[in-house]
């Protein structure tokens, strides 16, 4: 007993020393002889839950933790940040909310929990709550903290009122560049270009800084890499994707240790790729998708990640990885399930399966993606000429879109190419009283009024026309092209009501005061030539030009004749042709090239010139015209000549 309370204060004095010089692991193994010796001292029971968190052996930690409730009463902190650093998030959560009245690290633990649950309206109050009650040196930390919280809450476009924050670290301008990234990524480039300068201030305050703590190269290099990445998303949401691209390439040649970053930038550089490049693709792919970014990526990026990885596969033509690949972001994401079921449609009408994909997307055309959907599921039917069940579809849908003018003017279009003018009759009749049962008295009736009018005077039905222009009249009575319109329809059938309805129309002298002539003059007309009469504006001190006028042709002036030319003797036909081309030129005989009856060896052809002397054949013989039907001759075969080669002889004296 003795021996006991005399080696308890030495091993604690020892534990307690090299805690304090951080030597988790010799502190492990004196707790655990002071366990040995006394299994109730709760103090060494903490004090080896502590070694462990800081060794990394959090499932050692938290298996010790739950096999000792007791001991552990009051290691909350301990067993929920064990929890959390194994990726048991939502249990982690659950230990925090049972402690009354959690004290401030519990309260940041609690903080970073909801960040990894995404759940920012949450953590954004948490946070807010802890900066109000606390004053200490981390105040910066937790203010960056709140920063990200806000750039998400910005991203997924929540109307949460944020309060102002600092910039006066890089960690705040980073996200305060990261948060006008996420407003103006729907298109608002001036956002954009105010984000792209605080990003490139926070990089020089970041290295500037670190530089001067003393940081390591690559520690800074690091830090950097997180900030250029972002700075590529910005250049490459603004369309200047050759710089970022860059900025991705160089951030991967760093090899960071972060596979995070690694991540993102791979699954850009696959976007700005698209269909080209796709073996560097590939590669990008694999970083981007590993197994161990699933606890470092939000679910937003992992979602995105999926679906670029569904359409590489597609541009690929990995037919049966695509379809897998689409199945399982459906499964895993359902708010991108129609996206990926367009992925595979559009695979397989790649195939020539235009029914089955149009089949595929019917099924996942609810909602705000009903519409456009259906769409394309008729411009996959009408691609393979199943006119019939692309107008099924049409007809299909909800009154309102079916309304719509450019549905109902493709439904006018398709019937009309069947010769149903009946249901393109009715098709128009439906659009417009859906448009006045709801009294949308807006720019779509009146575009399908004229659509209706158009329909009828060019199907010859110019009664129905003439009625509809009536109407429209009578809606808008200031309308004077209406009106006109409506009083040629009347010509046609009823010149009294014509004769009445032009006296509205407004004078003809008042017309041609208002009147573009050369706007008429240059425009497309039906009837006769077009013709366009430039006017040019006339410069200072020179009188105006009338391009209208027909130009005087200029008389050519007779070409001037030799001195010995005759006009009774008719000239040479060929007198323009190059003097090689004429009939009389005789080529000039080149005496470097002669005769073959002239070439050979010496004497070869001595007895062949006996056959040519007349005087010298006998008397019963006829020359023959042509040397080959003569006799053969003998002749000796040339000689071989051996060339004799004359060597210089050197002269002394060196070279001349």
């Amino acid at each position: 007993m003795a021996t006991r309370e005399t080696n308890l204060p030495a091993l604690y004095a020892e534990l307690n020393k090299l805690g304090q010089n951080g030597e988790y692991e010799r502190a492990l193994k004196t707790a655990n002889k002071i366990l040995g010796i006394a299994q109730d001292e709760e103090a060494a029971f903490q004090c080896k839950i502590i070694c462990c968190i800081q060794l990394s052996k959090f499932n050692d930690a938290f298996q010790f933790i739950f096999r000792n409730p007791r001991l552990a009463a009051n290691l909350q902190f301990e067993k929920a940040y064990c929890l959390y650093r194994l990726n048991q998030v939502p249990e982690a959560l659950k230990v925090v909310e049972v402690v009354q009245n959690p004290s401030l690290k519990l309260k940041e633990l609690k903080a970073q929990i909801l960040y990894r649950l995404e759940k920012y309206e949450e953590c954004f109050s948490v946070y807010r709550d802890i900066i109000k009650n606390s004053h200490d040196e981390y105040e910066d930390e937790r203010e960056a903290n709140l920063a990200a919280v806000v750039v998400n809450l910005a991203t997924e476009g929540s109307d949460l009122e944020v309060p102002a924050l600092r910039e006066d670290t890089y960690e705040l301008t980073y996200n305060a560049a990261c948060r006008l990234i996420a407003q103006g990524s729907r298109g608002d480039k001036a956002v954009l270009a105010e984000a792209e300068k605080k990003l490139r201030t926070a990089e020089k305050t970041c290295k500037e800084g670190l530089e001067e703590d003393g940081v390591a190269e690559e520690e800074i290099e690091d830090e950097l890499g997180i900030i250029r990445v972002q700075l590529g998303c910005c250049l490459q949401l603004q369309g200047r994707e050759k710089e970022a691209q860059a900025l991705y390439t160089a951030a991967l040649k760093a090899k960071p240790d972060d596979i995070a970053l690694v991540a993102v930038a791979s699954n850009n550089l696959v976007c700005l790729n698209k269909d080209q490049n796709v073996f560097d693709s590939k590669k990008r792919m694999k970083s981007a998708t590993h197994d161990s970014l699933d606890h470092k990526l939000t679910s937003r990026q992992r979602r995105n990640i999926a679906y670029n990885q569904c359409l590489l596969a597609l541009y690929t033509d990995q037919v049966d990885q695509c379809q897998h690949l689409c199945n399982r972001l459906a499964k895993e994401h359902p708010a991108l399930a129609a996206d990926a079921m367009f992925v595979k449609a559009l695979q397989l009408a790649k195939e020539g399966k235009a029914k089955e994909a149009a089949q595929l997307l019917t099924q996942y055309a609810v909602g705000e993606k009903e519409l456009p959907l259906k769409l394309v599921c008729v411009q996959l039917l009408l691609s393979q000429d199943e006119r019939q069940e692309a107008i099924q579809i049409l007809e299909n849908l909800n009154e309102r879109d079916r309304s719509l003018p450019g549905i109902v003017s493709a439904l006018v279009t398709l019937h009309t190419a069947d010769n149903n003018r009946e249901k393109a009759s009715a098709a128009l009749t439906n659009a417009v009283t859906y448009y006045k049962k709801n009294k949308e008295t807006t720019a779509n009736l009146g575009e399908l009024w004229r659509q209706a009018a158009d329909f009828y005077l060019r199907g010859g039905e110019i009664k129905v026309a003439a009625d509809i222009l009536q109407e429209m009249v009578d809606a808008s009575p200031s309308d004077k092209k209406t009106l006109a319109q409506l009083v040629v329809a009347y010509v046609q059938f009823c010149p009294e009501k014509a004769q009445l309805l032009s006296k509205r129309l407004p004078p003809l002298h008042d017309l041609a005061e208002t009147t573009d002539v050369d706007g008429l003059e240059s425009s497309n007309w039906v009837i006769g030539t077009k013709v366009i009469k430039k006017k040019v504006e006339p410069s200072p001190g020179k009188p105006a030009v009338d391009l209208t006028q027909k130009k005087r042709k200029k008389r050519k002036r007779k070409g001037k004749l030799p001195k010995c030319y005759d006009p009774n003797i008719p000239a040479d036909p060929e007198r323009w042709l190059p003097r090689h081309e004429r009939s009389g030129f005789r080529k000039k005989r080149d005496r470097r090239n002669r005769d073959a009856a002239m070439k050979g060896t010496q004497g070869a052809a001595a007895g062949a010139s006996d056959l040519y002397d007349i005087t010298k054949m006998p008397t019963n013989a006829k020359p023959s015209p042509n040397p080959r039907h003569s006799p053969a001759v003998e002749t000796s075969g040339p000689r071989q000549q051996q060339r004799k080669v004359q060597q210089k002889k050197k002269k002394k004296g060196g070279k001349w």
